[in-house]
């Protein structure tokens, strides 16, 4: 891959999913990622299912494009390895618990000593100050501990955890976020610094309204499954065959939608957006009682017409046959380490003076790139 980042050179020491997450992207846009792994096993994504051929369909899918050489941080000739490679690099990523790379003499000081210009990246579940820095987490965890779990599903239900595991992935991004502007401030200021993201604060920063409906009324937002709580109509609505997602966030988008519709326009309860929010129910069963009659694929383009924002509810299988995910070059082919095609996720950024590939080159096999590493550092 070529990019806007291709002079950057990215060791990762991260496993699973929060640290791979953040070099993929990275790797998308053009950087060079060394993947540093355990030579008993290597990331423990790489035993996590799908498998493939016996391999990981999971690992593959994350951490395509990359590097990998097999070290141990404890033996002293692979880590004159990892130091050579740090010698080389612009950022280290880690999403070890905090202490861990100072145990093994690479904390931010020392390292900071050796390296001036390196950037160190470490995400970890709850950050490296505060009373809770040593606590393990999980996405999961942090999802029930952020306040994401106790806003998602319908009322008087069990707790749902999110589909996608939105704690890992969210602090993934917010490290591309860290690391980019450390590199953006490294061009002033000529030295690099750390990058501290954490799982939790992640969550508590993607609350959105749920903060805003808390610091308002002073009691903390539940679950409303499909709804928006603040804005009305703004939900799955059943048709004859399936549900369809209608998002009319304004009065004139509401007034189109009625027409669409052809239902009237004047009743008092819908007369405003904050109105609507009060009698959410009553407007549900208004507008089902008309979409009902006819199914998702007849009242699509009529809403389409409209203005009206709207949506099938597609699975997996679905959203990714879309047409405009396909114009977006967001399936992309890439292939497990033994060459077994796979497809995954594109590059949601878009770059005008850099081209975006349909497909990705594979991810490595465990210490595949050992030679053509140690060569290149003349070991």
């Amino acid at each position: 891959m070529t990019g806007p980042l291709s002079d950057l050179l990215i060791i990762d020491l991260s496993r699973v999913l929060a640290g791979p997450y953040a070099t993929m992207v990275l790797a998308d846009l053009g950087a060079r990622v060394i993947k540093v792994e355990r030579p008993d096993g290597g990331d423990d994504a790489r035993a996590y299912g799908p498998f493939m051929g016996g391999h990981s369909a999971y690992f593959a899918s994350i951490n395509r494009g990359k590097q990998s050489i097999a070290l141990d941080l404890k033996a002293p000739a692979d880590r004159a390895v990892f130091e050579a490679l740090l010698g080389k690099a612009d950022v280290l990523v880690d999403n070890y618990r905090p202490g861990v790379m100072a145990r093994l003499g690479y904390g931010w000081d020392a390292l900071h000593a050796r390296f001036p210009r390196l950037i160190h990246a470490a995400t970890s579940g709850f950050g490296h100050t505060g009373p809770d820095a040593q606590k393990a987490a999980y996405d999961m965890v942090v999802q029930a501990m952020g306040g994401i779990m106790s806003v998602t599903g319908w009322p008087g239900g069990p707790p749902v955890r999110v589909g996608t595991s939105i704690g890992d992935i969210t602090a993934g991004l917010f490290t591309v976020i860290g690391i980019l502007s450390a590199v953006h401030d490294r061009t002033t200021t000529g030295v690099g610094q750390f990058v501290d993201v954490a799982m939790l604060d992640g969550q508590i920063a993607i609350l959105e309204n749920a903060i805003a409906r808390y610091a308002a009324t002073g009691e903390s937002p539940g679950p409303l499954g499909a709804r928006h709580p603040s804005i009305t109509p703004f939900a799955a609505y059943q048709c004859a065959d399936a549900p369809i997602v209608i998002a009319a966030g304004n009065d004139q988008l509401f007034v189109a939608l009625c027409r669409a519709l052809a239902l009237p326009g004047d009743d008092p309860r819908f007369a405003s957006n904050d109105a609507r929010s009060r009698n959410a129910d009553a407007l549900a069963d208004v507008l089902e009682s008309v979409l009902q009659t006819r199914s998702v694929a007849d009242w699509l383009p009529v809403l389409e017409s409209a203005g009206v924002p709207c949506g099938p509810l597609n699975n997996i299988g679905q959203a990714l046959a879309n047409r405009q995910v396909q114009a977006r070059n967001m399936v992309v082919q890439t292939a497990l380490p033994d060459g077994t095609p796979l497809i995954a996720a594109g590059n949601p950024v878009k770059l005008s003076a850099h081209a975006d590939p349909a497909t990705r080159a594979p991810a490595p096999a465990l210490d595949g790139d050992r030679a053509a590493i140690l060569k290149e550092l003349g070991l």
